[in-house]
């Protein structure tokens, strides 16, 4: 499917982007649905339902296969009004219609759309060729959908553990696959094998003798080497990775993976180099896969996207990127949490975001996942948690249990975040008669944890004035640090503008450039972890921090060499971004000094 705009929003959270398709995908853009939570997805189509008079039919959570049900149900809904909302936008009479001038007025000025389009009816108008002419250009905004594959509850039933293919990635899965939807399926958080393997099961993930396929893979990552196992793993099985999603390990909202110090710029380098070699090598495991299956073989290698997203805020760093590397799409996610007509904030949440600043935005410990989560200081489930601590009952109700994993205390698992984990936790940590400052030190790291899993949703339910007395009003939310620089609500037009630097003044002059940003979060990231260890005692701990730094250090070279080669990029910035560059350089040459002053091995 072509493709008019060079960028995508990806999935926020598990609520801010619930409904991004039914708002953008008749205009043209791409972007996601997460699959975490049924139960809101079930609240919203009901919702739905009514405001555009479908028919609605509760799938009530006593059923057999409840969660994918649901989530077939709400994706059925979404593909339904979304093709409806384009044909009607195509739908030109003896005028053009008021979503079709957004649609065009939305692609950038260089857009050769908008030229064709005058030209088509130029002359004497002509209705049947204007409708044709709509009819062979315009394509919608495709309606993907994130999986984190490591949530994956085992689900129960009168105590007795149900199949594999009951889990909660396994049934969101299922109810994916068996959706109206022609779209893509983003596969984050790393290998999931028992998941993977169940890919298998569903045809329309599969190629056929064109080509063609249904229902894509999009395979989330942070680097090189990862995206070439898992690619691997797949192609073994017959399924075709359509996209590789370069993510930057930390410079992003939501969860954040950090490499082992290798950047967005070296790892795009990588991509770009190899991918023919790497596309060449999953054709050929693909090929025997499907034909050992008995399944069509494509005459022709399958294409595959590559895409980046993190930390991007400018026109000049997203043009320079597509240009560069050779990419597909640039993802931009914070910077739309403050787009209304995009995504789904509450209005207090909202304020929060628009005021917030560097000091702000942080790299916590809060997910239950126990991966770093990018927050915002004073969000409103954390200052929920706060007064649980207060009244001496730290931790969570936990109404929805979907990140339940932790197996310590239960063999149908308890989130980590939770009231139950937490006080057995604490009175595991009462037995062990620790002095104040190390108890202390260990208690914050049990009841820091917050019930993500409720509050990444909860924002939703509150902008459209839902029931929230099973989740309460306590909201999670997770902007990458690239909030800092955006400080007003923006219309959609405004935001494409921005993208394409057909505007000014949208984003603060202090905004460091997203390559040095990156690299002081990650600066940050290993002296943080540096302080947390006061001697290095053995090998392992020694190769991690001097491998880790010698990354950065080697990303800092590219960097300068890239700048020394770029004559079209960064005229103005050069200065900035070289100092920025050197600060951070002096900074690990500091670090590296003090570990070795540390190191205590023969």
């Amino acid at each position: 499917m072509k493709k008019l705009h060079s960028f995508h929003i990806p999935v926020m959270g598990i609520g801010f982007t619930i409904d991004t398709p039914l708002k953008v995908s008749h205009l043209g853009i791409d972007s996601a649905i997460s699959l975490v939570d049924d139960i809101l997805l079930e609240k919203l189509r009901k919702m739905y339902c009514k405001m555009f008079e479908l028919p609605y039919e509760e799938i009530d959570s006593s059923e057999t296969d409840h969660r994918a049900k649901r989530i077939t149900s709400y994706l059925n809904m979404v593909h339904e009004v979304t093709e409806e909302k384009f044909n009607q936008l195509k739908a030109v009479n003896k005028s053009y219609t008021e979503d079709l001038k957004n649609y065009l007025n939305l692609l950038p000025n260089t857009s050769e759309l908008k030229s064709q389009f005058v030209n088509a009816i130029s002359g004497k108008f002509s209705m049947d060729k204007a409708k044709k002419f709509l009819s062979d250009n315009l394509v919608k905004g495709s309606i993907d959908v994130n999986i984190m594959t490591k949530v994956d509850k085992d689900n129960f039933k009168d105590k007795k553990q149900l199949p594999v293919e009951y889990n909660d990635a396994h049934a969101a899965l299922r109810g994916y696959a068996n959706s109206n939807l022609s779209s893509s399926l983003i596969l984050s958080a790393g290998m999931n094998p028992h998941l993977f393997s169940y890919i298998e099961n569903f045809k329309d993930f599969y190629p056929d003798a064109t080509g063609y396929i249904k229902k894509k893979i999009i395979l989330k990552v942070s680097d090189y080497r990862s995206a070439l196992i898992q690619g691997k793993i797949l192609a073994k099985k017959g399924i075709w990775i359509s996209e590789f999603r370069i993510e930057s390990g930390l410079n992003c909202g939501g969860h954040a993976f950090a490499t082992n110090g290798l950047l967005m710029g070296p790892i795009l380098n990588e991509f770009n180099v190899n991918k023919t070699a790497l596309t060449t090598e999953l054709h050929g495991l693909l090929t025997k896969a499907l034909e050992t299956k008995n399944y069509p073989v494509p005459e022709a290698v399958l294409p595959v996207k590559i895409t980046a997203q993190g930390g991007v805020g400018t026109a000049e760093e997203h043009e320079f990127l597509m240009e560069k590397y050779n990419l597909d799409s640039v993802g931009w996610g914070t910077p739309f949490l403050l787009v209304p007509e995009a995504t789904t904030v509450d209005d207090a949440t909202m304020e929060q975001l628009i005021g917030a600043k560097e000091k702000d935005l942080y790299l916590s410990d809060i997910s239950p996942l126990g991966v770093p989560f990018n927050s915002l200081r004073g969000n409103t489930k954390d200052l929920e948690k706060y007064r649980n601590i207060d009244k001496n009952r730290p931790g969570s109700a936990c109404p929805k249990k979907f990140v339940a994993l932790n197996k310590e205390f239960s063999e149908e698992g308890l989130c980590t975040a939770s009231r139950q984990y937490q006080h057995l936790k604490i009175k595991q940590l009462d037995e062990q008669d620790l002095d104040v400052t190390e108890y202390s030190k260990a208690l914050d790291k049990i009841t820091v944890k917050s019930c993500t899993c409720v509050g990444l949703g909860t924002s939703a339910l509150l902008k459209y004035n839902l029931d929230t007395k099973t989740e309460g009003t306590g909201v999670s939310v997770c902007p990458g640090p690239n909030m800092a620089y955006f400080s007003r609500i923006l219309s959609l037009k405004e935001m494409t503008s921005h993208i394409y630097g057909e505007i000014k003044n949208i984003v603060s002059p202090n905004r460091p450039n997203m390559f040095v940003k990156e690299l002081t979060i990650y600066v940050d990231y290993i002296t943080n972890k540096f302080n947390e260890t006061p001697v290095i005692s053995n090998k392992r701990e020694e190769k991690y921090f001097v491998s880790f730094i010698e990354n950065l250090k080697s990303g800092v070279a590219y960097y300068e060499s890239l700048l020394d080669d770029t004559k079209d990029y960064f005229e103005t910035s050069k200065n900035a971004i070289y100092e920025g560059l050197q600060t951070e350089l002096n900074r690990l040459k500091a670090l590296s000094v003090k570990i070795e002053a540390v190191s205590q091995i023969a």
